[in-house]
């Protein structure tokens, strides 16, 4: 893995471990050289994993919308701060530019980048890993959704492997580095459409 993408909370969130943990993401990815690419903003969680990167030697890229660079505060001591017209825009360079996905704390922003990428690799749109690091348990309920979900039979108890999921950073980015996506089973035929 040469770049990854960090989707995380503009916001630093209640707990300073939040935004302890953003910043030691940033400053293991910069110590085993993978590139950082994220949503460009120099506040909370995402201003936290940007700075542990730089301050570490590290490169990172910021996708930020043009309308977000004032009310996101845009990071502008990033390797590269790339400036798109739109959400999709960005979510799109952002998964061009990455071979994996962490996903960090965050509000509903982060919560549409993460089903969007979960969603293309169920479609089978991308293989790459779909990590959660899971600070503080920060996403239990959301994972205890996903099983009522799989319950509810909305969700193939199949498609629960295409998570990465750890509370370990250095575990989270190993079960990244092993991971095959499973195969994706065809969901409409050319003859259906």
């Amino acid at each position: 893995m040469k770049r990854i993408v960090v989707f995380c909370g503009a916001s630093s969130g209640t707990d300073p471990v939040y935004e302890q943990q953003a910043y030691l993401l940033g400053k293991t990815l910069a110590a085993q050289n993978i590139e950082l690419v994220y949503g460009g903003a120099k506040v909370g969680v995402m201003g936290a994993v940007a700075n542990g990167v730089m301050e570490n030697n590290g490169r990172a890229i910021g996708v930020l919308p043009r309308f977000m660079r004032k009310k996101e505060v845009a990071h502008e001591n990033l390797t590269e701060l790339i400036l798109v017209d739109t959400m999709h825009e960005r979510k799109k360079i952002m998964n061009d530019l990455s071979d994996g996905i962490i996903t960090l704390v965050g509000g509903f922003g982060t919560m549409e980048e993460f089903f969007e990428m979960l969603t293309w690799a169920q479609l089978g749109l991308h293989p790459k890993p779909t990590a959660i690091l899971n600070t503080n348990g920060f996403y239990n309920d959301l994972l205890t959704l996903i099983d009522s979900m799989i319950a509810k039979g909305f969700v193939r108890e199949s498609n629960k492997d295409l998570l990465v999921i750890s509370e370990n950073i250095e575990d989270l980015l190993q079960k990244m580095r092993g991971y095959q996506a499973p195969p994706i089973p065809q969901w409409i035929t050319k003859e259906e459409l």
